[in-house]
């Protein structure tokens, strides 16, 4: 049984003691693919976490309009404001990533597919 000062807590919160989760962020994160007038903006993403500017189109996370983390999408290194808790930030980022490349992989086998389904009949009619 818990003990009775934590009987009545939001359990999913973390709010037992020695927790290492940390509580729901209460500022809203947004998550965009990057833009070209993104470009100086990662560049000061960079330098501030003292690491090569990322390249490629870019996942990124912006916390009040303020850029906090960017992920390449093919995969590399991330790039986190160093000054504020991005761990949990970075995951995001990465995890919609992987998601990207997937639903790019996809459409790429999906049109191959369909293609190759056209060529079916042109290749039955030139027998």
């Amino acid at each position: 049984m818990f003990p009775s000062h934590l009987m009545g807590h939001d359990m999913s919160r973390s709010s037992l003691p020695g927790s290492t989760r940390s509580p729901v962020p209460s500022t809203p994160v947004t998550i965009r693919r990057s833009a070209p007038a993104d470009t100086r903006a990662v560049e000061r993403l960079a330098a501030l976490d003292s690491a090569g500017t990322p390249e490629g189109e870019l996942v990124l996370a912006e916390i009040g309009g303020y850029l906090v983390a960017a992920v390449p999408l093919d995969g590399g290194r991330a790039v986190a404001d160093p000054f504020r808790p991005t761990l949990e930030i970075v995951r995001l980022l990465e995890l919609r990533a992987a998601q990207l490349r997937e639903g790019r992989e996809r459409a790429v086998k999906g049109r191959a597919s369909r293609r190759s389904a056209l060529m079916r009949p042109l290749r039955a009619l030139a027998r």
